[in-house]
């Protein structure tokens, strides 16, 4: 099983991209590039001009896969949740008891990212870091709804409801599971980012973690609810 998913494609939705990234050298070097530059430098001062210096490339080729930087950082939070997505089936699919299971959905979304070497061009420690800082930036747009309808959202959408199925399996009468499963997968985001930069507000550290305050809130909370 593992050695199948192993060769699964992250698939992103079509219309994020003008052209696949994926399907050249240059499209690679691009979502490369852009995950170093982005976590350096943030998405405010980040654009094609400054990426293209690094990489090389006149700024008019990158614009042949994106047509703005927006898309691009778009492309980039797919990709990510269609990887934790890839995660929680690769981690949770062989587990039978629903206590273990949740426990390890909840270790799967809310842990400290590690680098996967399945994706050479792909540092995923450095997006999990733009993940933490800019993810809220692709949906709090004026363009949300209209994104949402052409399903760009869809690998973020279908990791929360992989949790929420999890949870439902744990305890069926619970009744708010959608809305706990996106509550912690935006929960650990923040407590990722006050870890960071507002540790007087958190008690998780270098000992407590984000897996640790949500699998004791979640358990209380779920159980409780039977």
């Amino acid at each position: 099983m593992k050695t199948l998913l192993s060769n699964i494609k992250i698939e992103i939705p079509t219309g994020i991209y003008l052209k696949d990234p994926e399907s050249s050298t240059l499209g690679k070097k691009i979502i490369e590039n852009s995950i170093i530059l982005l976590e350096e430098i943030g998405f405010e001062d980040f654009n094609f001009k400054k990426l293209g210096a690094n990489i090389g490339s006149n700024e008019s080729s990158i614009y042949r896969y994106f047509e703005s930087k927006h898309k691009l950082l778009m492309y980039l939070t797919a990709w990510y949740w269609g990887w934790v997505e890839y995660q929680l089936v690769i981690e949770t699919y062989s587990i039978t008891d629903t206590t273990e299971k949740l426990k390890k959905a909840i270790e799967v979304v809310t842990k400290t990212t590690e680098q996967d070497n399945k994706y050479s061009h792909i540092n995923e420690v450095l997006l999990n870091s733009i993940i933490i800082n800019e993810n809220s930036k692709v949906y709090y747009t004026k363009d949300v709804d209209e994104d949402n309808k052409e399903g760009f959202f869809m690998p973020y959408k279908r990791t929360i409801q992989r949790i929420a199925d999890i949870i439902l399996a744990y305890n069926p009468d619970y009744k708010f599971a959608l809305s706990y499963a996106s509550t912690m997968v935006e929960g650990s985001l923040h407590q990722h980012f006050i870890q960071q930069h507002f540790k007087s507000i958190t008690n998780c550290n270098t000992t407590t973690t984000p897996t640790d305050f949500f699998t004791d809130l979640t358990l209380k909370t779920v159980t409780n609810a039977k």
